[in-house]
């Protein structure tokens, strides 16, 4: 039976929706649903995040030929791809040892999403995950785009930069941003993978290490801030869904509850703070290009 942590327990109470959050609950199983099975099936990518050696969280997006998810039963997700060598979390899901996973597979063309959460092991080029949760996702914030796949020879050179700070074009690919996710492990390491959306602008640099983004209003169940009240350790993956360049940042979270700071902010309920404390730039990660967003109509505008 699905229950909330005492994280969870706390952001739900402070926000004033517990009522609601206990109907969001019937939204969390612990199988994956018949329609699910086909939904998985049909889709190019899933991203992940999970937490490295050193403790840092990261979210990176694994990608395949429709086929490459697949539910052998509904306690299982076996995902036929690894992360490219230049990944962060490439040696963490390429040994052999259990990496407790966070998931999320949308299909921006149909604006539909599902989280996954469990625990993953190696098993052959791919990973095999034994599922604890299976969440149902509203389709608000998501951008609508549709796909393709680069053809031989189309896309550069695979290269990897780090750092500790954002870089000037990397901080104008953030402003730019309209779609990221966010990777956030509870107090016990159980992760969790989410998707954060709004018209351009709506995540604002402050510095080469300070992110700043509205939580808009959601479901109640606050899976991501609850997980950030007992843990603080986040990573980002915003994609450049034009030329499959991945930017993975590592840090900590927080939940800002100022009124007068939320009030500054259009369609905010809370803000949420992330320091950078790790970059890490893969450009050409992923052979899926995508086209010119149509924005959700539930974006709140952009100050």
């Amino acid at each position: 039976m699905a229950t909330y942590h005492n994280g969870e327990l706390a952001v739900q109470e402070r926000a004033g929706l517990t009522d609601q959050a206990g109907f969001s609950l019937g939204g969390i199983h612990e199988t994956v649903p018949p329609v699910a099975r086909q939904f998985l099936a049909e889709q190019p990518m899933i991203v992940v995040g999970a937490a490295d050696p050193a403790g840092r969280l990261w979210a990176t997006q694994l990608a395949g030929r429709p086929g490459f998810l697949r539910v052998p039963d509904p306690r299982t997700l076996a995902i036929d791809a690894l992360p490219v060598p230049e990944d962060p979390l490439a040696d963490v899901l390429g040994t052999a040892r259990a990496v407790r996973l966070g998931m999320i597979a949308i299909e921006p063309a149909t604006r539909r999403r599902m989280r996954l959460n469990g625990r993953a092991h190696r098993d052959g080029g791919g990973l095999r995950v034994a599922l604890d949760q299976v969440i149902s996702n509203c389709p608000k914030y998501l951008q609508k785009r549709d796909h393709r796949r680069t053809i031989p020879g189309e896309a550069g050179p695979r290269t990897a930069a780090t750092g500790r700070a954002l870089s000037t074009a990397q901080q104008e690919a953030v402003r730019r941003a309209d779609t990221f996710f966010v990777a956030t492990a509870s107090d016990d390491g159980d992760a969790d993978a989410s998707h954060r959306g709004g018209n351009p602008g709506f995540v604002q640099v402050l510095s080469p290490t300070l992110l700043r983004w509205p939580d808009y209003v959601g479901n109640a169940m606050f899976l991501t801030l609850g997980n950030l009240l007992l843990n603080p350790a986040a990573g980002l993956f915003v994609p450049d869904w034009e030329t499959g360049t991945a930017l993975h940042l590592s840090g900590t979270a927080r939940t800002v509850w100022d009124a007068a700071q939320i009030a500054r902010t259009p369609g905010a309920q809370r803000i949420v703070e992330f320091s950078v404390e790790a970059v890490h730039e893969v450009s050409s990660a992923s052979p899926l290009r995508w086209s010119a967003p149509g924005y959700s109509r539930f974006n709140p505008p952009v100050a």
